[in-house]
């Protein structure tokens, strides 16, 4: 079964002057939440950006694809601690996704660590969905 998810937004005014809010998704997890123009190309001023939640959305991903496939492996993490930097170039676009994750897997070593979140990147939803960001790396190691 598919599953939907939604956000509402509303903006005002031009790109450069304006501004949006994220009033709320569908879960009602969060929102209201500011976005502008200068969040995403500048300084974030306690307000978030599209580029922002993708980094959340990719690393949440990441650690769902990979704790799955070290579960099925019969290696389940104890624990998987990971982060996300998106890159936003202003009139390119987002160039760049870079994961970092550690992490405690009993009876595991360092090379079948890499192995299986290397898997798990390129399996991860959202990096197919950020299939056409340039770069996307990887630096996983154990805790």
């Amino acid at each position: 079964m598919a599953a939907e998810r939604t956000a509402h937004v509303t903006w005002t005014s031009s790109l450069m002057e304006g501004q949006g809010t994220i009033e709320r998704v569908g879960s009602g997890a969060f929102g209201p939440l500011d976005v502008t123009w200068a969040s995403r190309a500048e300084k974030s001023d306690g307000r978030t950006s599209p580029e922002e939640l993708i980094a959340a959305a990719h690393a949440a991903c990441f650690s769902m694809a990979f704790s799955g496939g070290l579960a099925k492996a019969g290696t389940p993490p104890e624990r998987l601690e990971t982060s996300a930097t998106v890159t936003f170039v202003p009139g390119t676009g987002i160039t760049k996704s870079a994961l970092t994750v550690r992490g405690s897997v009993p009876g595991m070593d360092e090379e079948a660590f890499r192995a299986a979140a290397e898997t798990a990147k390129e399996s991860c939803p959202v990096s197919k969905a950020l299939a056409g960001v340039s770069e996307m790396t990887l630096d996983a190691s154990l805790l």
